[in-house]
């Protein structure tokens, strides 16, 4: 079993920043995330997206802040379960907690912070008839092993970046790769459609617009799509994979049955420390909800310093002597 101080559920940016603060207070972190990497959203749908409202960036792509993160929070060492979502929880008679994810991870935590931006991320499924019976058998809405698309023939659908920024990856890695988008404007950057059209015009891709996947084929394992043109043609072609990587749908998930207070799927806290009404559980970020609550990344670091000085002094059953880092520096464990 995983023993923490702090269990953060969700690996977004406030989750990650919440390791730097609790680390400031000699406090432990361990990160559960549905995900297969950290950085949430901004990692998984628009990594490549400005984001100019991080105090002393006048700019920063969504992907930099995350990779700043994880080295800010590099010196305390947390650790993470990643690929996994948190299932249940059970107090315990020590006011602990023990958590258990879909996998049967178990983490053994004093305090847990859910930071889980807009909740569990479930992926946007192509309106396919027949799409259910090919999942894990060569469908996928996620990459999280390039290396099982190595020599394979693989068509990915979708416009925005991680369908352009897997193409772009892909394209060295598959024997045979097809990008199927519904129109001829992309959602993703410029840069990246450019280079797309260069790796068609090297010969290592090819791009079907104005179409979609329609049906899929095969007897245990996917081997053929059918591509139908906005015009009505339809063809087929041999697949050993399709990607339909159409972004994420944030849901509350397993959270709404913990016992927590929800209002419109979001997590009823309190603006002292950004408590829940069960002790020893905070929600911090997007997840949260309070009178004049704002949606925004610095509101979320916000509480999450102020959520760290809270689950300190249970932990320690005192309260914490602020310390600037200015003076005192960052010292790991």
């Amino acid at each position: 079993m995983i023993q923490t101080d702090i269990c953060i559920i969700g690996a977004g940016p406030v989750g990650l920043f919440a390791i730097f603060e609790a680390g400031l207070l000699k406090l432990r972190c361990h990160l559960v995330d549905y995900l297969p990497q950290v950085g949430g959203q901004l990692s998984e749908i628009y990594p490549k997206k400005p984001i100019y409202d991080i105090p002393g960036f006048p700019s920063v792509l969504a992907q930099e802040l995350i990779d700043n993160l994880m080295e800010q929070a590099k010196p305390f060492s947390p650790t993470f379960t990643l690929g996994e979502r948190v299932e249940g929880i059970e107090k315990q008679e020590d006011e602990t907690f023990i958590l258990t994810t879909h996998k049967g991870t178990q983490i053994h935590a004093k305090i847990i912070a859910i930071a889980g931006g807009l909740g569990v991320f479930e992926p946007r499924k192509p309106a396919i008839d027949n799409i259910n019976d090919y999942e894990n058998k060569g469908v996928e809405y996620m990459v999280i092993d390039p290396e099982k698309f190595r020599n394979k023939k693989v068509v990915i659908a979708g416009g925005g970046d991680s369908a352009l920024d897997w193409t772009m990856y892909l394209a060295n890695v598959a024997s045979e790769l097809t990008m199927v988008h519904r129109g001829e404007m992309f959602r993703g950057a410029p840069d990246s459609v450019d280079k797309c059209k260069q790796l068609e015009a090297d010969g290592k891709l090819k791009m079907v617009l104005n179409s979609n996947i329609t049906h899929l084929h095969g007897d245990e394992h996917l081997n053929k799509v059918t591509i139908t043109h906005k015009d009505g043609d339809a063809h087929d072609i041999e697949v050993d994979h399709y990607l339909a990587l159409f972004g994420l749908s944030p849901k509350l998930g397993p959270i709404a049955n913990w016992g927590l207070n929800i209002e419109k799927n979001a997590i009823l806290v309190d603006t002292k420390d950004y408590s829940t009404n069960v002790k020893g559980i905070y929600a911090i970020g997007d997840i949260n909800t309070y009178e004049n609550k704002m949606k925004l990344i610095l509101c979320g670091f916000h509480e999450a310093a102020l959520m760290c000085q809270s689950a300190a002094e249970i932990i320690n059953g005192k309260k914490p002597t602020l310390k600037y880092t200015t003076v005192n520096g960052v010292n790991a464990f």
